[in-house]
Order: structure tokens, then C-alpha cells, then sequence
């Protein structure tokens, strides 16, 4: 019996862990890989944001507007701005059943601006010009549209 427990302590003292090199060579790759990521989540966000504002600017707001211009009889002005969709315009004639959105947190896009709104619109000249502009601030090519 003595001899038998000799022979298993042999066999487990002759298991192979990992080596110095092994371990460090994975925390170097899980430290390449995290590096890539953390470098690239502007972009991975970036994008989102922007297609989550493109959504908004040509989607969701289609049916508050459309409802406002049913109600009101036309879309609000460009001073009324989409806060008429959230608050009742002066002289309404009782005719406002808003809200027709949530809250004023819906006329933001990603970056913490207010969504740009025109009626008559300049380039939508039948309806209304709704954009974004994009992750810069300022009018140029990166706008998010309606058009």
C-alpha cells in the first residue's frame, strides 16, 4: 500500500504547470487587445451616436410633426421651433393637444445641441428642414439631415 501512494505522489509531482514566459506572454496579448479596444471606442460610439441622430432627424419626428400640423393646421415656425412640440404656443387657439413628444431631452442630438429646425424649410421648401450638426458644432459636411 505504501509503495501505491509513492506512485501517485510521482505522477502528480510530474504534472506540468504554466512557465513564467506562458503567463506573461497572455497578460501581454490581453493588454495588446485592451489597448485596440480603448483606442477604437470613439469610433464604435461615434458611429452609434451618429446613426442614432440620423433615426431621429429622419424618422422619429415625422409623426409629432405631422400630428402638430394636423392640429394646428401648419408646422410650428421656425421662432416656435420644436419646442412647440413640448410646449404650448402663444396664440394656439386652443387647438394645441400636445405634448407631442416626451420632453425637451428628445430636441438634442448625442452631443448635448439643440436639433436645428427651419419652416418653411430652405432645402425641404413643401415641410420643414431638421438636422443636426454632427459631432463639430457647426454647419458643414458632417450635418445629419432631412434632405
Amino acid at each position: 500500500m505504501n509503495r501505491r501512494h509513492t506512485k501517485r505522489n510521482r505522477s502528480f509531482s510530474s504534472e506540468r504547470g504554466f512557465t513564467l514566459i506562458e503567463i506573461m506572454l497572455v497578460i501581454g496579448l490581453m493588454v495588446l487587445l485592451v489597448g485596440l479596444v480603448v483606442t477604437n471606442v470613439d469610433n464604435l460610439f461615434g458611429t452609434n451616436q451618429a446613426e442614432l441622430v440620423r433615426f431621429k432627424v429622419k424618422e422619429s419626428f415625422k409623426t409629432p410633426l405631422t400630428s402638430y400640423r394636423i392640429h394646428m393646421g401648419s408646422f410650428p415656425t421656425t421662432q416656435q421651433g420644436l419646442k412647440a412640440l413640448v410646449q404650448r404656443p402663444e396664440n394656439d387657439g386652443g387647438r394645441w393637444r400636445g405634448p407631442y413628444i416626451e420632453g425637451p431631452e428628445d430636441l438634442v442630438d448625442p452631443w448635448g445641441r439643440e436639433l436645428q429646425y427651419r419652416y418653411p424649410g430652405t432645402r425641404n421648401t413643401s415641410a420643414y428642414d431638421l438636422f443636426s450638426l454632427g459631432p463639430d458644432g457647426t454647419e458643414s459636411g458632417d450635418d445629419i439631415t432631412n434632405w
